[in-house]
């Protein structure tokens, strides 16, 4: 997946699930995202959780910070980077997805 989808899909999530809806359609790659207050802890749960469920990414806990959260492309960067492939962690089936979350599965 390349960078610019991946904006896309963070930008309709955001959106969709976090601003409901952007009526005035504010929201950008370059917005602001924690100077505004569009972004808050609660958010950035629900937004990994979006990442590791629907773009199958696993972003690492160490990642997790203002710099990498200041914007729409730093969080496309991020998970790029974080891609299988670039040196992150796939999520292939169910019990991937809890490795990588939870460190192991009995």
């Amino acid at each position: 997946m390349v960078e610019q989808d991946i904006k896309a899909q963070l930008i309709t999530f955001i959106r969709d699930r976090i601003l409901a809806g952007d009526p005035g359609r504010e929201l950008d790659e370059a917005t602001p995202l924690l100077e505004w207050g569009v972004l808050n802890s609660l958010s950035i749960a629900l937004l990994l959780n979006f990442i590791r469920d629907d773009l199958r990414v696993v972003v690492p806990l160490e990642k997790v910070n203002a710099q990498n959260f200041r914007d729409v492309r730093c969080i496309a960067a991020l998970v790029h980077a974080s891609m299988p492939g670039d040196g992150g962690t796939a999520l292939s089936s169910p019990r991937g997805r809890l490795a990588g979350i939870e460190g192991t599965v009995s």
